[in-house]
């Protein structure tokens, strides 16, 4: 049987999500590209967690698409940073890496089946 995910347990996994992003950027070289992709990473991978309190409170449904696709960049920016230090090999140790680019991807994937369920709605 299916889970169906209600708006805080999906909270919650973007929380854990940011905070695994967290960690993977502690444990990155200090380096330039260490450091440059730290950065990127904390920005790009904690906004969604951030901007999904945005989307609730939506002030249309047209919002919260937006918002939502907004949310969706940011996942997917935050993939692609990840696959960059994954074949870097900045980390020594790439389990979390390899845990968070799972969630990413799944994310990812609820996020455009809320996309298209919303754009359903509008019709």
């Amino acid at each position: 049987m299916e889970k169906t995910i209600n708006k805080w347990d999906l909270e919650d996994r973007l929380i854990d999500f940011s905070v695994l992003i967290i960690a993977i950027s502690e444990s990155l070289p200090n380096s330039k590209a260490g450091n440059h992709f730290a950065g990127q990473i904390i920005r790009s991978g904690s906004s969604p967690a951030l901007n999904y309190g945005e989307a609730q409170d939506a002030e249309s449904n047209q919002d919260f698409i937006h918002k939502i696709k907004i949310i969706l960049k940011e996942l997917r920016e935050t993939f692609v940073a990840q696959k960059i230090i994954q074949k870097a090999k900045l980390l020594k140790n790439e389990d979390k890496l390899k845990i968070a680019l799972t969630e990413n991807n799944e994310l990812i994937a609820i996020f455009v089946a809320t996309v298209k369920t919303a754009r359903s709605r509008k019709k």
